[in-house]
């Protein structure tokens, strides 16, 4: 098996340390991201899902027209499309990239984010929701006759969808650390998304997950994200993390900008800010300096170190069976073109003579 590495691109240039600038809806900004991620070797780049931002099915379809061989992860959050008409756009989408979509579902973490769309339910009804919409979603990809729904969230009569995805299978990914996430995971998702959690907690969450999945006679993969952060020495890679540091809390101050409000209902953000209270670095290079800045409101770990030292960190979450990995800078786009450099190259000839070791060993 061996690791695939996803990008992350938004449809303008900013981040923690640089300031939006550009329309907010760039055009050529997401050409130029998208196909930096394809030269750099990645094999999938993420499309994010915010309450406030473009849509991400019209930057998916941007983004795919100026790529050839890049595959798309979009996220989806339940609750604003009919899981009929979500799965009739899924399979339109996935012709229109050649076969390259997957898509990321995402309950919602925060109850004010999700009442900004008008959506008024707590979280265990999201997570209930969620698990039904996966339902009918799968039933309209896959159904070669109508089909009937009557359910708590959504009905349907004689629904049928004549597109399907152009791939064999749509992969849906789906994340969050809370029972009832594992829980919907266990039955629909064919990859968990975690966050950037030290190896203790990630094998946690990949021994339970696993687990729980097993019990509905299926099995998983997983993805985990990181922000890596390189330097030519270590010296050098910690002094830049200091710098991302510095002028994220500056940029947090004048802004007034959150990059991401705490969300006491997640989980996942509360295990990112409980390792971020216990220590800044943990295992071989992991990092939460912006994880404890911005309260564990999203993906925000990094690893700190020279390429060698990093692909040495991201080949210990490999061993753990999480073959897939999300990586972002805080300088975007440079930094997709950096990790295409050395650092994926690099963790894949390492990947891959792990792979052969454990081949022989069988």
């Amino acid at each position: 098996m061996s690791i695939q590495f996803l990008g992350m691109i938004g449809h303008r240039l900013a981040s923690e340390i640089i300031p939006a600038n550009g329309p907010l809806f760039d055009k050529d900004y997401i050409a130029r991201f998208a196909r930096a991620h394809e030269d750099a070797g990645f094999d999938r780049i993420l499309v994010g899902y915010w309450s406030d931002q473009p849509d991400g099915f019209l930057v998916t379809a941007h983004a795919a027209a100026h790529t050839s061989t890049l595959k798309f992860l979009l996220a989806h959050r339940p609750g604003f499309v009919a899981p009929t008409l979500a799965a009739r756009k899924l399979a339109s989408l996935d012709h229109l990239t050649d076969g390259r979509l997957a898509v990321h579902i995402i309950s919602g973490g925060s109850d004010s984010e999700q009442r900004r769309d008008g959506d008024f339910l707590n979280k265990a009804e999201r997570y209930a929701r969620t698990d039904e919409f996966l339902t009918v979603l799968k039933l309209s990809l896959e159904s070669t006759q109508p089909y009937n729904h009557q359910g708590t969230f959504y009905q349907a009569e004689q629904a049928f969808s004549a597109i399907k995805p152009l791939q064999k299978k749509l992969p849906i990914y789906f994340g969050g650390s809370s029972a009832e996430a594992i829980d919907v995971a266990a039955r629909h998702a064919d990859v968990f998304a975690l966050w950037g959690e030290p190896l203790k907690g990630a094998e946690e969450t990949v021994r339970s997950v696993r687990a729980a999945a097993a019990k509905q006679g299926r099995e998983i993969d997983f993805n985990i994200s990181f922000r890596p952060i390189l330097g030519s020495t270590e010296k050098e890679a910690w002094e830049r993390a200091e710098y991302i540091r510095e002028t994220a809390g500056k940029q947090l101050a004048e802004s007034g900008y959150t990059f991401g409000l705490p969300k006491p209902q997640s989980v996942g953000a509360q295990r990112l800010l409980a390792a971020a209270n216990e220590g800044e670095r943990h295992d071989k290079v992991l990092w939460t300096g912006v994880a404890k800045l911005v309260q564990g409101g999203y993906n925000s770990t990094a690893l700190v170190g020279t390429a060698e030292q990093v692909s040495d960190a991201l080949l210990d979450y490999y061993r753990l069976g999480i073959h897939n990995v999300l990586i972002r800078g805080f300088d975007p786009l440079n930094d997709a073109v950096e990790y295409g450099r050395e650092l994926l190259p690099l963790t894949r000839e390492k990947v891959a003579a792990v792979d052969r070791h454990e081949k022989r060993s069988a």
